[in-house]
């Protein structure tokens, strides 16, 4: 993994606080785990209330989770007052999603300054033994604060 460098000195804090920010990670029970400038490790602990008709983990939970994973750690990367948006990702789905916990990681490979494009692996932990589950690629937007134009101007009346 490349070592990238943070536009904002506090990636840390602001990625924290956006991924705080989510009712829909805390719904799932998924918490960081690892943050660091273009990456991020995310882990979630089985529930059977995420199961699909066979016991597994849902896919769209897992792909949840790695979506997740993808956005905190393309937004380490992303200047202060930054927000982020997902635009385009594929999930493999590898093994059933069987396992007493859950983690994702990823990574980024190209920042830039509106997209991002980042690798991520779910691992099932299950028995003593860890599985890759899941592989995802993404490629996430940085939605910037507009300026307004001096150009424009004030519509007539």
């Amino acid at each position: 993994m490349t070592a990238f460098e943070p536009k904002n000195p506090g990636y840390r804090a602001a990625a924290i606080a956006m991924f705080d920010g989510q009712p829909a990670m805390r719904t799932l029970g998924v918490t960081i785990v690892r943050l660091a400038p273009g990456e991020a490790e995310l882990a979630m602990l089985h529930s059977p209330k995420f199961t699909q008709q066979n016991g597994f983990v849902h896919a769209g939970i897992i792909t949840a989770g790695l979506d997740n994973a993808c956005g905190v750690a393309a937004f380490t990367l992303m200047p202060d007052k930054a927000d982020i948006l997902t635009v385009e990702f594929k999930t493999t789905l590898l093994a059933p999603a069987r396992g007493a916990r859950f983690v994702f990681k990823a990574e980024v490979v190209k920042p830039g300054r509106t997209l991002t494009f980042c690798e991520a692996r779910a691992f099932a932990e299950h028995e003593g033994k860890t599985t890759l589950i899941a592989t995802m690629t993404g490629t996430l937007m940085a939605m910037l604060p507009r300026v307004a134009s001096p150009e424009v101007r004030a519509p007539r009346a």
